[in-house]
């Protein structure tokens, strides 16, 4: 997938330079042209001479080395990579991009290139999980920026955790698989649910539930990516959807939610259901805010309409995704959901379990198709959860049209 690929390599400021000059060196014997540009910081752990030798190219380390008059160079590399990579990201780089800060040769090329931009992050494993960082890789990532996630283990400053530099081949082949995935799903359009619904009792209170949304949206941002048209139908959350890929449609109730979804699910090729839909809403909405009173109240109850099921009951060629978030026996629920509702696939988690569920920034789900074929999918932030569940859905898709 890299072969004959213009990789611009950007390496900032760390120990795990040594590293990366391997990941040159592998880069070019797979058939990659490979430019490289080194901060300062990065020259005191390895020579420029060292990159050279390896990619056969100058190596950039001054915006203000202007190599060809006629040329500038930032702005000429900028446009000259097919892919960006930087290794490794310290938590500097990762700053001045996620703050729009162009003070050097790197972060002046990075902020001007329309290249695929790849981060492998490599610091202390304290600095890797402080909020600041945590917060610019969150911002980064919603600009559409892939990051390759450092591994756990011994780190040079004495520590052990997370916060090593991704091996080369593993930076390779994450480069490669998501190259390889780029624009699968060119042509398909998708329609996918997220978050809660929020069902009133008076002008001032309502029932709703812990979703935060975030995995329906990292679901959409996902498919975009990979070149599908989006349609988000979205609860009430707090959250953006970046890609303009996406079409976002918001909405506050289970009545609203199941117009919508039954308005757009025709013409769809893919549709997900991750939003946190009540089962329950008041049979009576007060106009008027109700008066505390004394003793007990008593609020009565009633069933809001299955969406889910009411798409099963309609689907011709759609591929119908549902979710099942449970406490107990998840998977035996999650089958009986899939059969009950005439479902392509189901997505079980256990939301009791530490690292999955509601409002966190990770998952832990397992994805069961109609031959009842499971496949686990460890823990991992939702976004990489939804790449997996893609995966699997364009694969069974894949599989029943052969």
């Amino acid at each position: 997938m890299l072969n004959q690929k213009k990789i611009l390599l950007g390496v900032s400021g760390g120990i795990a330079v040594y590293k990366v000059s391997a990941l040159a060196s592998k880069l070019t014997q797979l058939g990659a042209e490979v430019k490289v540009i080194m901060t300062e910081s990065a020259t005191e752990f390895v020579t420029p001479l060292t990159f050279q030798a390896l990619t056969r190219n100058p190596v950039y380390t001054d915006t203000f080395d202007e190599k060809n008059p006629k040329k500038i160079a930032h702005i000429d590399l900028a446009d000259w990579a097919d892919i960006a990579i930087i290794a490794p990201a310290t938590a500097n780089i990762i700053a001045k991009l996620a703050h729009g800060q162009a003070d050097d040769m790197l972060s002046t090329t990075m902020l001007a290139t329309q290249a695929d931009v790849y981060i492998a992050p490599a610091m202390n494993v304290h600095m890797y999980g402080h909020p600041a960082v945590i917060q610019n890789m969150k911002q980064l990532e919603k600009w559409g920026y892939h990051f390759i996630e450092p591994g756990d283990g011994y780190l040079a400053c004495g520590y052990v955790g997370k916060g090593r530099l991704e091996e080369p081949q593993e930076i390779i082949t994450a480069m490669e698989r998501h190259q390889q995935k780029a624009l699968d799903m060119q042509g398909q359009k998708v329609l996918i649910s997220a978050g809660p619904t929020k069902e009133m009792i008076d002008p001032v209170r309502f029932f709703t539930n812990r979703s935060s949304g975030k995995m329906g949206f990292a679901l959409a941002e996902a498919a975009a990516e990979r070149g599908a048209d989006v349609t988000l139908v979205a609860g009430p959350v707090t959250i953006d959807a970046q890609h303009p890929a996406i079409t976002r449609i918001d909405v506050v109730s289970a009545e609203e939610m199941y117009h919508v979804m039954n308005d757009q699910f025709a013409d769809k090729d893919i549709v997900i259901k991750a939003a946190a839909v009540a089962d329950y809403r008041p049979k009576e909405v007060h106009t008027s805010k109700m008066k505390k009173q004394e003793g007990d109240d008593v609020i009565t109850l009633e069933r809001t309409k299955d969406i889910l099921k009411k798409l099963g009951e309609r689907k011709e060629n759609q591929f119908l995704v549902g979710f099942a978030a449970e406490t107990d026996t998840p998977i035996e629920y999650g089958l009986g959901k899939l059969k009950k509702k005439n479902l392509d696939a189901i997505v079980v988690n256990d939301v009791s379990r530490q690292g999955a569920g509601f409002e966190g920034d990770t998952n832990i789900v397992t994805y069961i198709n109609k031959k009842e074929s499971v496949t686990d999918l460890q823990q991992a932030t939702k976004k990489e959860i939804a790449v997996q569940l893609l995966d699997c859905i364009l694969q069974d898709m894949k599989d029943d049209s052969i």
